[in-house]
């Protein structure tokens, strides 16, 4: 059952580190995302696909390639509907789910990440759906009754948007192999609390103090890219700005001079 909760502050102790976060001045506190909300349960539906104890799939429609099977996702992902997955908008959004409707149901919760969309079926028809990795979906079974609860077909669950915790993560930038000089594309993973992304800007070393921000495109899933036309210099620095909250944060000169396509560039920042 979800819990009330009520919060009291100042309008300076709140608004304020907001509005620093939002200016990319500071990394965000205490504001009003998806970590000082109380759960609200929803139904959907649930299905699993891929091998009983495997990540769904190899990285699925975000673009996470291996990193769906390792730690921090190990393997506890899923795909959603389109009501969902919002055009790979609500890639990386965390969710916490629960069924209770199968006697091998635990009825207690754990939580997923989205990396890949369900295009049909039951995901396009129900209002909500997760088509989960066979590890997340066994992961809501009783200790032992995993199979029986996999062979139960479509199930009624419930879930909750919660926020993403990867403990001693910072956000990683994997650089697309597609990238050049003039090409810039990057997977963006491991964002800590609303997990989303509504748009991602980009800065080269030319810009300098004039702060010369150039927003990217979402290219598909977390994939966010900028044509340039022209050379690129680096290093770069990516501002992120959350779908869910409109919090912002900056990773300075993350992207370094010499980058190579293929590597991924870990920043100093999160958003917790």
């Amino acid at each position: 059952m979800a819990v009330s909760h009520q919060y009291y502050f100042s309008l300076s102790s709140v608004f304020l580190p907001c509005l620093l976060a939002l200016c990319g001045f500071s990394k965000p506190t205490f504001c009003f995302n998806l970590s000082t909300v109380a759960y609200h349960w929803s139904p959907a539906g649930a299905t699993w696909y891929g091998g009983p104890d495997g990540a769904g799939s190899n990285g699925g429609a975000c673009g996470y390639g291996d990193a769906v099977s390792q730690p921090p996702f190990s393997s506890m992902i899923t795909a959603t509907g389109p009501s969902l997955y919002q055009s790979g908008k609500e890639c990386g959004a965390c969710y916490q789910i629960k069924c209770s409707a199968h006697p091998s149901c635990s009825d207690k919760p754990v939580t997923v990440v989205t990396t890949d969309l369900c295009p049909g079926g039951p995901c396009l028809s129900d209002s909500a759906h997760f088509d989960l990795s066979g590890t997340a979906f066994g992961a809501m079974a009783n200790s032992g009754e995993e199979d029986n609860l996999r062979n139960a077909g479509v199930l009624e669950i419930e879930y909750s948007r919660v926020a993403c915790d990867y403990p001693g993560k910072t956000i990683a930038f994997h650089v697309d192999s597609g990238s050049n000089p003039n090409y810039f594309a990057v997977v963006v993973e491991f964002e800590d609390g609303d997990g989303d992304l509504g748009r991602v800007d980009i800065k080269e070393a030319t810009s300098g103090a004039n702060e010369e921000w150039r927003p990217m495109q979402q290219s598909w899933g977390a994939v966010w890219k900028l044509d340039a036309g022209s050379a690129l210099e680096a290093p770069f620095s990516i501002r992120l700005t959350s779908q869910y909250s409109g919090l912002s944060l900056v990773a300075r000169d993350v992207i370094p001079y010499g980058w190579q396509p293929g590597a991924t560039y870990r920043s100093l920042v999160n958003y917790l």
